[in-house]
Formats: C-alpha cells, sequence, structure tokens
C-alpha cells in the first residue's frame, strides 16, 4: 500500500511551460534550449502535457544568477552536473565552483547585432560571426536570434580595433586561434605546477568539506597568479622584442653611410660639423651659417677655418663644413630629428641671409650688399 503524505501538508507546485516562463522570467524559447543543453531537468510528462515544480523554478534562478555574475553556459552546465551528483555547496561545490567561476575581474556583457556590425565597419559578415561564435568569442543567447553574450569585452574590443587598423577579419581569428594554442599550453604548464607543489595533499582521496574549503581558499589566492606572470613576462618580451624590431626596421631603411655612423656610436661632444645636403651643394644655394665667435671662410684641408676672403665664383659649387656648438646640433636635433638637423640649420641660415637682404633693400642700400661680418653675428657686432 503506497504512503499517502498528511491531508494537511501542501502539494508540490505543479507549472506548465507558460506559467514556468513567467515566473522565472525567462522566455519558453530559453527554458527548451535550457532543456537540450541539459541545463535543465526534463519536466514530467503526464498523458500530453509537460508539468514542471518548483526544482525547475529554482534550476532556471540559478542559471540567470550565476549568468550574470559571468559564468559562461559550458561552465554553468558543469557546475550544475556537479550539484546534481550530490556534491554539497558548501564544501566541494565550492571548490567546482571556484575553478570554474572567472579567472578575471572582467564581466560578460551583451551586445546587439546591430552594435556588433557597426563596431567592425558597419557591415554585416555572416562567415565572421560564425567564426566569432565557434572561438567562443561570442555566444548566442538561447531567446535572442540579433543578440549574443560577450565573454570578454576586452578580447572583443581588441579585434575591433586591429580590424579599424586595417587587418582583415580572417587574419585576426587566425592569430587569436595561435595564440590561444601556446596560452593554453602556458595555462596547462602552469596547472601542472600548482598540482604538483600546492594541490597533490587533496587528489589522492576524496577530499572533505574542510579540505575542500581548503583547497577553494587556496584557488582564490593563486587565481590572479597566472595572469600576473604572464602580464609581466609579456611586458618585458614586447618591451625587448619591439626596440630590436625597431632597430633592425630603421637600419634596413637608412643609407650605407648613415648605418655605418649609427654603428660607430653617439658623436663626441664639442665641436660638430654640419654638412650641408648633397642636393643643395649640387644646386649651388648654400651659405654657410657662422656660428658666435667663429670665423667663416675657405676651410683648408689641415686646418680650421681662416679669416680670407671668400674666393669661389659666383654661381660655383663649392661646399664647406661649419663648426657649430654642440649644443646648438643637439638642440636642433631634438627638434626636428637627426636626419633633419643638416637640412633645417641650412633653411635656417638662408632665411637668416634672406631676412637681412630684405632689410637693406628697404633701407635704400645698394641692391648687392657685401656679406655681412662673420665676427658680427645675428645680432649685430659681438663687444
Amino acid at each position: 500500500m503506497t504512503e499517502q503524505p498528511p491531508p494537511d501538508a501542501p502539494r508540490p507546485a505543479e507549472y506548465r511551460i507558460e506559467d514556468l516562463a513567467h515566473l522565472s522570467g525567462a522566455t519558453v524559447r530559453t527554458i527548451r534550449a535550457y532543456q537540450d543543453r541539459g541545463l535543465l531537468p526534463r519536466p514530467e510528462r503526464r498523458g500530453r502535457a509537460n508539468v514542471y515544480g518548483d526544482a525547475h523554478l529554482a534550476r532556471l534562478r540559478q542559471i540567470a544568477d550565476l549568468l550574470d555574475r559571468g559564468y559562461t553556459l559550458a561552465s554553468i552546465k558543469e557546475l550544475l552536473q556537479a550539484w546534481d551528483a550530490g556534491l554539497d555547496l558548501g564544501g566541494v561545490l565550492g571548490l567546482v565552483a571556484e575553478i570554474n567561476g572567472p579567472w578575471t575581474d572582467e564581466k560578460a556583457s551583451r551586445i546587439s547585432r546591430a552594435e556588433l556590425d557597426a563596431a567592425f565597419g558597419g557591415t554585416s559578415d555572416e562567415s565572421a560571426v560564425a567564426e566569432a561564435v565557434e572561438l567562443g568569442v561570442l555566444e548566442r543567447l538561447p531567446d535572442r536570434d540579433d543578440d549574443f553574450l560577450v565573454p570578454s569585452p576586452q578580447e572583443l574590443a581588441v579585434a575591433a580595433e586591429l580590424h579599424s587598423a586595417g587587418v582583415p577579419l580572417l587574419a585576426i581569428s587566425g592569430h587569436l586561434r595561435e595564440v590561444r594554442g601556446q596560452v593554453e599550453h602556458i595555462a596547462a604548464r602552469f596547472l601542472d605546477f600548482t598540482t604538483e607543489h600546492v594541490f597533490q595533499p587533496f587528489l589522492d582521496h576524496p577530499p572533505t568539506e574542510a579540505e575542500a574549503a581548503e583547497a577553494a581558499a587556496l584557488v582564490r589566492r593563486l587565481r590572479p597568479l597566472a595572469q600576473q606572470t604572464i602580464d609581466a613576462e609579456l611586458a618585458r618580451a614586447m618591451r625587448t622584442l619591439a626596440t630590436r624590431y625597431l632597430r633592425q626596421h630603421l637600419s634596413e631603411a637608412l643609407p650605407e653611410a648613415r648605418r655605418a655612423a649609427a654603428a660607430r656610436g653617439p658623436e663626441p661632444q664639442g665641436a660638430v660639423g654640419a654638412k650641408v645636403p648633397k642636393a643643395e651643394r649640387a644646386a649651388g644655394v648654400h651659405q654657410p651659417l657662422p656660428a658666435p665667435g667663429q670665423i667663416a671662410g675657405p676651410r683648408t684641408a689641415t686646418g680650421p677655418a681662416t679669416s680670407a676672403p671668400e674666393t669661389t665664383a659666383p654661381g660655383a659649387t663649392a661646399s664647406e663644413a661649419v663648426v657649430l656648438p654642440a649644443e646648438t646640433v643637439e638642440a636642433v636635433r631634438a627638434l626636428v630629428g637627426a636626419e633633419h638637423t643638416a637640412a633645417f640649420i641650412t633653411a635656417a641660415a638662408r632665411r637668416e641671409v634672406q631676412a637681412r637682404t630684405l632689410d637693406a633693400l628697404a633701407s635704400g642700400s645698394p641692391r648687392r650688399t657685401p656679406p655681412p661680418d662673420p665676427a658680427e653675428g645675428p645680432q649685430g657686432p659681438q663687444g
């Protein structure tokens, strides 16, 4: 004889799927999708009707809470399977929840299809969306065709930025697959390392409630260490490799003479010769810029500039090196870069000569005036 419940015992609640959807806040379509994915137990079948109970309502609310906390549907399924296996939430299930929980402070978000298309140039690309879903960058929501869950908004933002910089979507997904394989190898090595030295005492027997709680606390302590280690090492590697890449590409771009000069290292402090660009020497437009206190004149093969008068005929293409103070050259180099230093000094000298010519014309002087005394400098006679 079947034992009957006491007459005053409350009867278990029973819901049709529409009632369950109303009470849980989910849609009928979502409930059926959760059933298909094994997240929700099957209802009781009574004739041609499906009957749901409070256990189904509680499960739907648990799933919604875990989604809000950033868990993926795959992680939620594993968590609920452990729960269904009889593990207590205060013990081993707490450890399972800790391991399956987010390993980053980043919160999952949602994005609509219109927002997604706008983030990637405004063009809809079904194959790219399917690729992103396959990689887990996007997750389809059971109740919405045009909305997606984004487990890592940061990762999606990186992909959008790379695409806006000109990287094709296919290249981005291929790069992600390659990086993911390497990162998963690093994660496996970290887990092997911590298992050997930290978690081994908990793994050779079914853990007690206290041991499970202790292991969960260790997971919380060690959780940030993997990312912190990778962040530090990635920064170090990028700094080293970026410097190496920059030097290599600059070396390839420099002419042979400049590469040789770069290999020799910086010039010693003191007088620095500012050479005239070859194009300006060929055009015969160079006018040397006398430094304060220096004498401008033709340079001999063995000595400094002399006070001898200019002997080059008009229109000739002679050139010479002019001694300038090291701090002047360094200031110009810092302003315009080493490759533009000589051109800048040349242009400044030409502008000074043109200004003096205009001043002479405005004052009624003859059209052709002799060059200024080099000892005077740009501000007039010294002393």
